[in-house]
């Protein structure tokens, strides 16, 4: 927090500045910086347009870890972390774990990024208000 404390200048300043209002409580900002700083590197960023322009809306990992100049493991770890910000799901089956995007995690983004001021409850992945 800011210790700013306004210089006093003799001026009468109340008519000129209306309070601050956060629309975005700590909760939520905190929740929404996670999935900015998920999608802030580059191997995110692409792995989830490879995720997202799949058509059928999934994809395994086996399609995905050829496109980077990445080991699996390291392909791995990105989607983990795409996961745990809760833009993409996964399931295994058998050997294999296939990826989708959750469009409910880039509607969320979109409406943020188009309407900064508004407030809404971020969802959580589970479907609950956080």
């Amino acid at each position: 927090m800011s210790k700013y404390e306004p210089v006093a200048t003799g001026q009468d300043t109340s008519g000129c500045c209306t309070p601050l209002a956060a629309p975005m409580n700590p909760d939520e900002a905190a929740e929404l910086s996670q999935v900015f700083k998920a999608l802030g590197d580059p191997v995110r960023l692409r792995l989830l347009s490879l995720i997202a322009a799949r058509e059928g809306g999934e994809i395994c990992v086996c399609e995905l870890t050829p496109a980077f100049d990445l080991t699996q493991p390291t392909v791995s770890h990105h989607l983990k972390l795409l996961k745990q910000a809760g833009l993409i799901a996964s399931e295994r089956r058998g050997t294999w774990v296939y990826y989708r995007l959750l469009p409910e995690a880039t509607d969320r983004l979109a409406t943020f990024l188009a309407h900064p001021g508004t407030s809404a409850e971020i969802e959580a992945t589970d479907g609950t208000a956080s």
